[in-house]
């Protein structure tokens, strides 16, 4: 599932390729035809990403609701127009450029008060200006659950996913069994921090890297790390690999449903 860097840029893009002017939408799959035909020929006014839902605004106070979840995508081109390709859920078109999507989890047209209710029951999203950390911290800091299911709760931190909270909770040397409530508020903005600088250069490079200068393979004289989500990481799906820090075996285990990874020496 994209984490909220890739929404972001999502955001972005599409503000650049339609805001400010109409724009045609249809659903050549049929299953969003109705939405569709509510915003079909309205200005697109502007974009948004809150965690891992990104929001068209629309002229009338439509907004369109994109969740991708795991199988999700856009795809973009210039005219001539294509014929859709698969299960096109939505088409949109602009002046200069055209918009597919597939496969989303959410693809829904939201009201004012649906959108409002959407914003509340999401956490402080760390990409965003008027994020509040410490209403995040406070829900932390009362629970006992590990800090990695903290982090993956979308109602607590909007945005992190699988990735960042593997590798936040190794370069702030942490056990990813950590309990909530051993969190001090002097802790949890460090965390937070680092966080908000990581997902920061991941909306900045289209990728996500966690390594520090040291640990880079120009550094360290290393091959460059070969994965289909990219970008040099500490522990995420590096099980049985040497710390890039003390050489001890990255270690593996399910939590929450995930898989979480982490350094048994680094983070004791």
């Amino acid at each position: 599932m994209p984490e909220g860097h890739t929404i972001h840029r999502l955001a972005t893009r599409h503000r650049e390729l339609f805001a400010g002017h109409p724009v045609r939408l249809a659903s050549p799959q049929g299953r969003f035809a109705s939405g569709a035909a509510l915003l079909d020929g309205r200005v697109l006014r502007d974009t948004e990403a809150y965690g891992k839902h990104l929001l068209h605004h629309y002229e009338g106070d439509r907004t369109l609701h994109v969740h991708l979840g795991l199988y999700g995508k856009f795809t973009e081109g210039e005219p001539p127009l294509p014929e859709p390709v698969g299960q096109v859920r939505m088409r949109m078109i602009g002046p200069a450029h055209w918009l597919d999507l597939r496969g989303p989890t959410a693809c829904e047209v939201l009201e004012p008060p649906a959108v409002e209710a959407l914003r509340a029951r999401l956490g402080a999203d760390p990409l965003r200006d008027d994020a509040d950390p410490a209403r995040s911290h406070t829900r932390i800091r009362s629970s006992t659950k590990p800090l990695f299911a903290l982090l993956l709760d979308q109602s607590i931190v909007a945005g992190c996913g699988l990735i960042y909270a593997n590798e936040v909770l190794f370069r702030a040397g942490l056990s990813p069994l950590t309990p909530g409530t051993a969190i001090d508020r002097e802790g949890w903005t460090a965390l937070w921090d680092d966080l908000r600088a990581l997902m920061k250069e991941g909306v900045a490079r289209g990728r996500i890297d966690t390594v520090h200068t040291q640990h880079t393979p120009e550094a360290m004289r290393r091959a460059p790390r070969v994965d289909r989500h990219g970008g040099e990481v500490y522990v995420y799906r590096r099980f049985g690999q040497p710390c890039l820090v003390c050489g001890t075996d990255v270690a593996r285990g399910p939590l929450a449903g995930r898989n979480l990874y982490w350094c048994p020496v680094c983070q004791k």
